[in-house]
């Protein structure tokens, strides 16, 4: 059985998804609107809740986003 994600983790994953696309400009790209509406849907996000995640861990989020370590 899998192990249930936290509410923390699930944030912080799709603020990574979304974070890669913005770093790229690419959030109006088919790719992110056909991917990122169901990872929300399937982490049961709301996407205001990924922008103030976001607003609230920026530079860790960037940071995993280029894939640079973030400790």
């Amino acid at each position: 059985m899998p192990k249930v994600k936290t509410l923390e983790e699930r944030l912080w994953g799709a603020s990574v998804l979304k974070m890669s696309f913005r770093l790229r400009g690419a959030e109006d790209s088919p790719a992110f609107k056909g991917v990122y509406p169901g990872v929300l849907r399937d982490l049961e996000l709301e996407d205001e809740a990924v922008e103030t995640f976001i607003k609230a861990n920026k530079e860790r989020v960037e940071k995993a986003a280029r894939g640079t370590p973030t400790e």
